[in-house]
């Protein structure tokens, strides 16, 4: 075999896992920026050390223990990831949306493409839920060798036994970090709405009401589609709103340059979602990718990841910045 040959074959071997990959990665560090970082280094340390892989474990282990300490290493420089409801109570509608945090600061969204787990969702649910915004923003609670423990243990289904391997660690260890990471994400929230791979008849003629109230700007019948103690939250804002009527209130005061706008479906850490347009007198240009929550019919929670201020979800989704 030419040395030309081999290493078009090795590149090929390792790119075969980038997507997975990505998804262990964004679930690690909750960002889909840092996690295409992070595994742009894992490939480049394993393509640099290809000729001595000697087989001795999967090419698959190999790549994951290489992954798991960039993110590790990532980690320890970093602070943790979060949702505005982490950092704060619920504000009246009448607050002033203040300046916005840095784009490290938040759990950014992610397309289930792009985390490798587009397949039928019935043989993946574990990983489908996995990447929910609600069970990634916990996850960001564990210390990072606890996270990768749940994350190689509960999601990827990791034996023990492999998982004390790739940390160097003991089989004792690593249940005893599984154990305390359960107990922590068992005093968190982690529920989320139906799954966009689960809607039923109910959940979709929300959906329509939802967008016809929306482009409408019909607020009144908006609030008729929400749970009475929705939340709603705008990363990179820290402000959030708890109640329809907070809600509605807010629709019809900071936010009333959204009349006009657009929305295109679209899934998002596999919830529903659409990506909002906000007329600019040339069209519609980006302005908040939307995930919903669906819960008994209604919508519970409306989480706005804004484009206008710093952030950079559009990209993240691979969105159009603007539409004709």
């Amino acid at each position: 075999m030419t040395a030309g040959l081999r290493e078009r074959e090795g590149m090929a071997a390792l790119e075969e896992y980038r997507r997975e990959l990505t998804g262990y990665c964004y679930r690690m560090l909750g960002s889909p920026f840092d996690a295409d970082d992070a595994v742009q280094e894992t490939l480049v340390k394993a393509w640099q050390a290809y000729d001595s892989f000697e087989g001795r474990s999967s090419l698959r282990s190999w790549l994951y223990r290489i992954a798991t300490n960039v993110c590790l290493d990532s980690m320890r420089s970093r602070g943790r990831r979060a949702l505005p409801m982490d950092l704060s109570s619920p504000v009246p509608a009448t607050t002033t949306p203040g300046d916005p945090l840095p784009e490290a600061t938040w759990v950014g969204p992610i397309t289930d493409a792009a985390a490798g787990i587009d397949g039928d969702p019935a043989e993946q649910a574990v990983l489908h839920d996995s990447i929910r915004l609600a069970f990634v923003a916990a996850l960001q609670h564990l210390p990072p060798r606890q996270r990768a423990v749940l994350l190689l243990r509960e999601v990827l289904a990791w034996p023990a036994a492999d998982v004390a391997e790739l940390l160097g660690t003991t089989v004792v260890s690593v249940n005893s970090a599984l154990q305390r990471a359960r107990a922590t994400l068992g005093q968190l929230d982690t529920s989320s709405g139906v799954s966009a791979h689960a809607l039923g008849h109910q959940e979709r003629e929300l959906l329509g009401r939802y967008v016809r109230a929306f482009e409408a700007y019909d607020i009144e019948g908006l609030v008729q589609l929400l749970h009475s103690d929705a939340r709603m939250s705008m990363p990179p804002l820290t402000v959030w709103l708890e109640g329809a009527r907070d809600i509605a209130d807010w629709h019809l005061g900071h936010g009333a340059g959204c009349v006009g706008s657009r929305l295109l479906p679209i899934v998002i850490n596999g919830s529903p979602g659409f990506a909002q347009y906000r007329a600019d007198g040339n069209g519609h240009v980006a302005w908040s990718v939307q995930a919903l929550d669906i819960v008994d019919g209604r919508i519970r929670h409306i989480q706005h990841f804004l484009q206008e201020f710093g952030g950079r979800s559009f990209e993240a989704l691979g969105l159009p910045l603007r539409l004709a």
